[in-house]
């Protein structure tokens, strides 16, 4: 009786922790760093990863440089070999929480919340804290959030050349549509 009961707490066990747990491969991120009356310089990526800890509010998030795409392929390879370096500095991740977390208030209707944690980039990581909007339906839950970062914390370089073209204070936007963990 004792050997059918281990195997059936283990599987009990792995159920109940894989219920609290949702992700996504599918998130989008997006950036802007125009300055006006230049060409705008944004890019979009549409590969984001993330997991969330549903019982916690722990958050992780996870996007490779490679997978910006820019509506000029010479903008495209000079973000990544000249500013980005993503050669060298091959992803970019967050690693946090959401304040006050409590799944059991979460629905339908947006609702804002607090992120804080760390954000790693170009070899560099900053504590930040962000507001985010979230939602939940059915099994997914929704996180959104837009901000902004300046390129000199993230010890990314502009040249001379074109710093009145690219805009130090870069706006971030994220969506992550995150489903139950199976």
């Amino acid at each position: 009786m004792q050997k059918l009961l281990l195997p059936f707490l283990l599987l009990a066990v792995t159920i109940a922790f894989g219920q609290s747990k949702y992700m996504t491969k599918s998130g989008s991120m997006s950036f802007e760093a125009s300055q006006p009356s230049f060409e705008p310089i944004e890019a979009t990526h549409s590969a984001v990863s993330a997991l969330l800890n549903a019982d916690t509010g722990e958050l992780a998030v996870l996007a490779l440089v490679r997978g910006f795409r820019f509506p000029l392929a010479l903008m495209e390879e000079h973000f990544n070999e000249n500013y980005i370096e993503s050669h060298q500095y091959p992803k970019t991740s967050f690693k946090g929480s959401i304040l006050n977390f409590d799944s059991n208030a979460l629905s339908n209707q947006p609702r804002t919340v607090q992120l804080t944690g760390e954000l790693s980039m170009h070899g560099v990581t900053k504590l930040i804290s962000v507001s985010a909007t979230i939602t939940k339906s059915d099994e997914q839950i929704t996180l959104t959030s837009s901000f902004s970062v300046k390129t000199s914390d993230f010890g990314i370089k502009i040249p001379s050349l074109v710093r009145k073209q690219i805009d130090e204070n870069v706006q971030v936007e994220v969506s992550l549509p995150l489903q139950r963990k199976q």
